[in-house]
């Protein structure tokens, strides 16, 4: 009934009939010489009446005067400015625009901390997704997942949660690839992690996003390690107007938005806002999720042109739970039928009284604002400031404790479809009798009440019981970046500025349900041992990041991680018609200080550590040249001294800094050519990263050890290949696009290993283990990739497009297990796979002179249903013995215990079925 009244409400929206009074109606066609250009904006200079192209590029605008001048922008195309004289009809006819990079830089992106890479400038490899295709093609999939058409990209949905996807640049995974948000770095300070779910929304507000592989062109001593993603958020000074609108898809999703924006005021102020909601019962099962999306941009522009500011606030508080355990193929086919696996199996969840509930369940709220000033003090010298700052509040949970020895992923609490029997383990809980393993089994109450606790108790203990506890992770993050750009002349610009962050990230346990029990025992605190809580704090977000977290009852660990950054940067460009050359530095010093409230006397020194300040930085280079106005080249290189972080300096949850801490290193070359024409474009470009001294903490993903992680030292890299991307033109209304990407990225020397528990001890077999690795394939991306798409514009108002991806080379993620001989069997390669995507969209237009429209899009994702492994946690191979101990067992492949000639045993993710999501809005 609600997505009724919903679907209703819309609908009566989407019957509004808007009426002008006009002196004249102005007409045309917008082009770039080649072809139509849909969504480009025509206004009336002076006024706030204006326009979009339809797809066939076409305008209709209302004069209310008989004379002006109407100014047409694009982005990535020169603004045009064109009179009019109306009284009655005047038809311009075609008006072909100039393509121009620069336009990304002048238009939308006035601030110099923003740094944009243009086409035949900027020696880097670059692939550029604007609003539309984001709007038009996103659908329902994860936001990185708009990036999987470009090389040397693999992303995947990872366990299936909302906003839990993950993304990998040439082999690199996230928590080394910078990500910018008008140029704002929003890596986590002390793990480099980027959790997308705190970003659900920025599909909805981005003008555009630029992926620069490999060193990219920012001036800050950034972790762009396997490359950069800068991503550029709605401007307030858009033209007037708004869209509301909503969209549904499978598994229960549901979206709601609405946006408006005032355009550039008389005053010079702007203003634009956006609200939107999802929510969904998750592809996956037992992933249900909740989501909240805010935007709210203000603008000032002074008459004279000097002074630009703006000011942005955006959030996404949101909940969903989650698939984090890994199950083995075994366990999918268990659960499957008539042979086939069950790729939507979730070994974290269940019902508890009758509703979903799930042991691991992420909830988040990062707001962050920022304040951008841009001062052009003369023709030749410019300033941008941006002031920014994020409260992050939030956590997520698990399981904690155990029954008669086993904790809730336990066969003993699942039921016969392979669910966790909550009701059971909160019926124990309770004392009420039931059977675990055939036998019945009553609680025993401990000081006449139901003690919860940490530990998992003995198969002969009956006091223990499960807990669902929150594990927080909330920060607080302060950050200014100011740039000066000065012209040194006709073709030297120098460019010099400061970046300074802080940062303390706040970690510590709480419990969210006791499950039945009545009392938790927490013995972690050596200040107050022996504490009896009962205090519960909710798995949801809080709309208010600054509530007082003080009065909280922590359990298990309790620190903070404060990080310091200065940074210095600059940079010296070269650049004519022909030829744009670069050379850059950067330096900073990050301090790592970690205060511990649990697990160090107050009067231990180690209670509260000094700072320990690593210096790093970067020093890169690069030219372009452009041959003719067809063909350029580039060249680019770059080193990189980057600290480690925040867990290489202080190991294993303690406060004494690792020994023989050591900056990471990495050395880049890169080459490129370009070739562009009227109908053709075409970018080839080979590199080659080599990393040393990786220091990478991973969790463990065992079902016997839930919370813990392997911590990973000396490891070292080197990632090489070539990339190719090309688009054509067949016809004005038949496009092409394709990619390309081949890699060779293997592992170079040793490195050793630790593993841990959820409490930070080393778990069983968790001393130092040396890992050979030398020539072992990195894993966890495909090293192999190839995408086709068409798009054809079928009439004015409909079009239709595909697209194929095509992966190969993929590797499992490489743990210790397989790699304590000299003589293992390298990394394990999965089956390749192909996928295929579908959309077709039309436009509606509604109104007197067709000035709104109704849009429509439909997106299928695997259109045909292709079932395939997304990502492998093991390297068990088919010739592997069955049983360690028992080699007369046989092997996988021996015992039949195979699949797409995969070893059973393996932990593996499936990637996401045929889905579909179907949107609706108005746009006015």
């Amino acid at each position: 009934m609600k997505t009724m009244k919903n679907w209703l409400l819309s609908g009566l929206l989407f019957l509004i009939v808007t009426t002008v009074f006009s002196q004249g109606k102005i007409t045309g066609t917008i082009t770039d010489g080649q072809g139509s250009l849909p969504g480009a904006n025509v206004a009336i200079k002076g006024t706030t009446i204006g326009a979009t192209t339809d797809f066939d590029g076409k305008f209709s605008i209302n004069a209310t005067t008989n004379s002006g001048v109407i100014v047409i922008t694009y982005l990535g195309y020169e603004t045009k400015t064109i009179s009019f004289t109306v009284s009655g009809t005047q038809d311009l006819g075609a008006i072909a625009l100039t393509s121009n990079s620069n336009e990304l830089e002048e238009v939308v992106v006035k601030s110099t901390v923003i740094d944009i890479a243009k086409e035949r400038k900027t020696p880097v490899a670059v692939s550029t997704i604007r609003a539309a295709e984001i709007q038009e093609k996103l659908g329902s999939q994860e936001f990185p997942e708009i990036l999987k058409n470009t090389p040397s990209v693999y992303a995947t949905k990872a366990g299936g949660g909302f906003g839990d996807s993950r993304i990998n640049i040439r082999g690199f995974d996230q928590r080394n690839i910078a990500v910018m948000i008008n140029g704002v770095p929003v890596n986590d300070m002390e793990n480099g992690a980027v959790f997308w779910s705190n970003w659900a929304g920025l599909s909805d507000v981005t003008t555009f996003m630029q992926v620069q592989r490999g060193l990219g062109s920012s001036k800050l001593a950034i972790a762009s390690v396997g490359g950069t993603i800068n991503v550029v958020t709605k401007t307030t000074d858009k033209k007037q107007g708004g869209t509301v609108g909503t969209s549904i898809g499978n598994s229960g999703y549901l979206k709601s938005q609405a946006s408006y924006s005032t355009g550039l005021l008389a005053n010079g102020l702007s203003m634009s806002v956006l609200f939107s909601q999802t929510q969904g019962d998750g592809y996956i099962d037992g992933t249900g999720f909740k989501g909240n999306n805010y935007f709210i941009g203000v603008g000032y522009a002074s008459k004279n042109k000097k002074h630009d500011f703006q000011l942005t606030v955006t959030g996404a508080p949101q909940w969903h739970n989650q698939r984090s355990a890994a199950p083995t193929l075994a366990t999918y086919l268990l659960y499957g039928k008539d042979g086939a696996p069950n790729t939507r199996y979730n070994s974290d969840w269940g019902y508890l009284d009758g509703q979903e509930f799930s042991m691991r369940r992420n909830f988040y709220h990062k707001p962050i604002a920022s304040i951008n000033w841009d001062w052009r003090i003369n023709e030749t010298t410019k300033i941008s400031t941006v002031l920014y700052a994020s409260k992050g509040r939030g956590a997520g949970s698990n399981g904690t404790g155990g029954i008669r020895g086993s904790n809730y992923l336990s066969s003993n609490f699942r039921t016969a479809t392979g669910l966790v029997d909550f009701d059971k383990i909160a019926a124990y809980n309770a004392g009420t009798p039931v059977y675990i393993a055939g036998v019945l089994r009553t609680r025993t109450k401990v000081g006449g009440q139901f003690e919860n606790g940490s530990t998992s108790g003995s198969s002969t203990t009956s006091t223990s019981g499960i807990s669902r506890i929150n594990s927080v992770n909330s920060h607080d993050w302060y950050g200014a970046v100011i740039g000066l750009n000065k012209k040194l002349g006709e073709h030297l610009t120098l460019d010099f500025g400061l970046d300074a962050r802080t940062y303390k990230g706040l970690h510590y346990q709480n419990v969210n349900s006791l499950l039945g029990g009545q009392v938790f025992k927490d013995n972690t605190d050596v200040n107050n041992p022996n504490r009896f809580l009962t205090g519960t704090y909710p798995a949801s977000p809080s709309w208010n990041p600054f509530y007082n977290t003080n009065l909280e009852e922590k359990i298990t660990f309790n620190n903070d991680g404060l990080v310091r950054w200065y940074g210095a940067f600059t940079q010296l460009e070269y650049s004519t018609e022909k030829l744009t050359a670069f050379i850059q530095g950067s330096v900073s010093q990050q301090g790592f200080k970690r205060v511990d409230y649990f697990k160090y006397l107050a009067s231990n020194p180690l209670s509260e550590t000094d700072y320990e300040n690593l210096l790093g930085g970067n020093i890169k280079g690069g030219l372009n040249y452009n041959i003719n106005e067809h063909h350029n080249v580039f060249v680019n290189s770059g080193y990189y001294s980057k600290q480690p972080f925040f867990n290489a300096v202080y190991p294993n949850n303690g406060s004494v800094v690792g020994k023989n801490l050591v900056n990471e290193t990495i050395i880049g070359f890169e080459a490129g050519y370009g070739f562009k024409s009227r109908n053709f474009t075409a970018n080839l470009n080979a590199y080659q990263t080599t990393w040393k001294d990786r220091y990478q903490r991973q969790t463990d993903i065992a079902a016997d050890n839930p919370g813990g992680y392997y911590d990973f030292t000396g490891i070292n890299e080197v990632h090489e290949g070539v990339e190719f991307e090309a688009s054509l033109n067949v016809t004005e209304k038949f496009k092409l696009r394709g990619s390309a990407s081949v890699g060779d990225w293997k592992y170079n020397g040793n490195s050793v290993s630790n593993r841990f528990d959820a409490q930070n001890e080393p778990f069983a077999g968790g001393t130092i283990r040396t890992l050979y690795l030398q020539d072992v394939k990195v894993g966890d991306a495909a090293q192999t990739t190839a995408s086709f798409g068409a798009s054809y514009q079928v009439s004015g108002r409909a079009k239709i497009d595909a697209n194929f991806n095509y992966y190969d080379k993929l590797y499992a993620l490489i743990f210790p297990n397989n790699f304590d001989s000299p003589t293992n069997k390298g990394s394990l390669e999965l089956p390749s796979y192909n996928l295929v995507d579908a959309g077709f969209t039309y436009k509606l237009p509604v109104g007197k002179n067709d000035s709104n429209s109704i849009n429509f899009r439909l997106n299928v994702n695997n259109l045909f249903d292709t079932v395939y492994i997304a990502e492998s946690r093991d390297n068990i191979f088919a010739d592997d013995n069955v049983s360690s101990t028992n080699p007369l067992l046989g092997t996988y492949a021996s015992n039949n215990r195979l699949y797409k000639g995969v070893a059973d045993a393996n932990r593996v993710f499936f990637g996401y079925g045929r889905t579909w999501n179907f949107s609706l809005n108005y746009k006015f």
